[in-house]
């Protein structure tokens, strides 16, 4: 079953745990445009115009992990941290990397940019950016 963590408590992870990497599963545009938290790496979920999960998503998500980590075992070692702008295709990304293998897998609940507020606006209730974590964009 996949964990559930604020973005506070994964980014306490990345600090704790030598293993941790995050996983980016937004589509590229958002990733280079809106942003990401420093150092992730990026494999979308679902992208434009389909917006279809990539079928072959868990085994991409493999290749990038383990070249950006330079371990042959991702799935085994390695803490993963997969987050996307609100928490609902990380938590589905991170079922599918749970079903292909990955042992440690954690949702990033409140995403990069969290839900919206009242004004239908994000960034302003919760999220990666909100709670003022390192990010950078492209």
């Amino acid at each position: 079953m996949v964990k559930d963590v604020s973005p506070k408590e994964a980014y306490e992870i990345l600090q704790k745990d030598p293993s941790a990497v995050i996983l980016d599963v937004r589509s590229r545009v958002e990733y280079d445009y809106v942003g990401h938290p420093l150092g992730a790496v990026h494999v979308a979920w679902q992208e434009f115009p389909d917006w279809q999960a990539d079928p072959d998503f868990a085994h991409q998500a493999r290749l990038r992990l383990a070249d950006a980590r330079g371990t042959t075992t991702p799935e085994n070692d390695l803490t993963v941290l997969v987050i996307c702008r609100s928490g609902g295709r990380s938590r589905a990304a991170a079922q599918a990397l749970e079903d292909a293998g990955f042992r440690r897998v954690i949702n990033i609940s409140e995403g990069f940019e969290g839900d919206r507020d009242a004004e239908r606006h994000r960034g302003t209730l919760g999220g990666w950016r909100f709670h003022g974590l390192p990010w950078e964009q492209t």
